[in-house]
């Protein structure tokens, strides 16, 4: 059974959700978990999960969900994820923590995409009651919901400590207020409870337990209207009174810019790998990666000669050389053909494809220069040069150093192993010397 991927949707902001609490470990599991089941049943409505993944995929059902927990349970935990078929995406875990002597916890989280589900007031209300009801029958430790892009932003869940630090203490703060928050009994009795009853929101609620709900906006996917911006700043400031509200609002305001749409205007030749490249950052950089490709123009191609200026072939064998060359190409293949199928092709498509690939797996990170040399490069070039053969009737004028060798189309001469050492020298080098950028430029002088 399939399900749909929020990663093979439309590039956009999800709204993330957390929600950890404490359970009862000796009670029977299904008892345990049915007010659990059924607050999700009765409360997620647009993004109710459709299917459940154990060890084996299903379509959801109370069974199918104690299956897979029972499928997946190891000496200490046992977990599963929850999606959905159909729009809206959803990508969530559920996992059981039983690991004694620490205290035994639920925890459920993930995406739900795009986040303009949540323009909905309707939806809005029914994810805060949700919430509710789970911390109704759970003691809940900490739970909030709030933009994939906005988290980014805003450091989480470490905001600027070590990993272990983070690990080790958890939530022991208020380092940021979300759109929806819970803060744990531990955390309310550390700032006040009269205070946090007091902060300035949408909707402060207390809980069982000893928690406190906090809704900083009606609307979620509206977090960053400036109105929504100085409801968090209020609510964070009154939290931290050591924190200053214009500062914090500063703050807010200056992510509000960064995550404000920008339209695309790429050179249209370059138009299908510029859209993949920004498909491929966080999208909490995304706007801005967009300003900065409609800013950024790619250098004219110059590796190239006058073929009145070509230099003479300097080998004793010419064809066995040309052959070489092929074998050079092949290693290209060899490295690439399962994440880039149409490398087989030797296409300009296949061009992009592997300069798009290159980019966004950030191929040269922690490769070392000499290997990238020896091997990355010349394979690299030799494969540019038998595309500017195979598709633009170009002819191979091999040299003894490869960074010499060309390919002659037309009244020029080429020379792709130059193109590739530019382009193997850095992640923007990818785009400043791409390979499709140097077809382009040899198909545009053929005639």
């Amino acid at each position: 059974m399939k399900w749909l991927s929020i990663f093979d949707m439309k590039p956009e902001d999800c709204l993330y959700f957390s929600f950890e609490a404490d359970f009862d470990p000796e009670a029977p599991l299904e008892r345990e978990l049915e007010p659990f089941l059924h607050a999700l049943e009765t409360y997620a409505d647009a993004w109710m999960p459709q299917v459940v993944q154990g060890k084996r995929v299903r379509k959801y059902s109370r069974a199918a969900f104690f299956k897979g927990l029972e499928e997946e349970r190891g000496d200490r935990s046992t977990s599963l994820g929850l999606y959905r078929k159909e729009w809206p995406g959803l990508s969530t875990m559920f996992s059981l923590w039983i690991p004694p002597p620490a205290p035994s916890r639920l925890y459920f989280g993930g995406s739900i995409k795009p986040i303009s589900v949540f323009a909905d007031v309707r939806h809005c209300e029914q994810l805060v009651d949700l919430v509710c009801a789970w911390a109704a029958h759970y003691p809940v430790a900490h739970a909030w919901a709030h933009s994939v892009a906005e988290s980014q932003l805003s450091g989480s869940p470490d905001f600027g400590r070590d990993s272990q630090t983070t690990i080790r203490d958890g939530f022991d703060r208020v380092y940021e207020v979300s759109w929806l928050n819970v803060f744990g009994p531990k955390l309310v009795a550390s700032i006040g409870r009269e205070r946090v009853l007091s902060t300035p929101a949408h909707r402060v609620e207390e809980l069982p337990n000893g928690a406190v709900l906090l809704v900083t906006w009606p609307i979620a996917a509206d977090f960053a209207r400036d109105e929504a911006r100085q409801a968090q700043a209020r609510a964070h400031s009154h939290l931290r009174p050591d924190l200053d509200y214009d500062t914090l609002l500063r703050t807010l305001r200056e992510r509000s810019a960064i995550l404000a749409p920008v339209e695309p205007r790429f050179p249209p030749e370059l138009e299908p790998l510029l859209t993949r490249v920004v498909d491929r950052v966080l999208i909490s950089e995304r706007q801005l990666k967009i300003a900065e490709l409609n800013a950024w123009r790619p250098p004219e191609p110059d590796e190239w000669l006058p073929a009145s200026a070509a230099l003479p072939p300097d080998v004793k064998d010419v064809d066995f050389v040309r052959e070489q060359y092929n074998d050079l190409a092949e290693g290209l293949v060899a490295l690439l053909h399962t994440d880039v199928p149409s490398v087989f092709e030797a296409s300009p498509q296949s061009l992009m494809d592997v300069d798009a690939h290159f980019w966004c797996e950030d191929f040269l990170r922690n490769r070392l220069p000499e290997v990238v040399d020896e091997h990355l490069m010349p394979a690299v070039g030799a494969y540019l040069g038998e595309v500017l053969v195979k598709h633009l009737g170009g002819q191979w004028i091999p040299r003894k150093r490869l960074e010499e060798a060309q390919v002659r189309v037309g009244d020029r001469v080429w020379l792709p192993f130059l193109r590739a050492h530019r382009y193997t020298r850095s992640r923007q080098a990818l785009l400043d010397s791409s390979l499709s950028g140097f077809y382009l430029a040899a198909e545009r002088h053929r005639a």
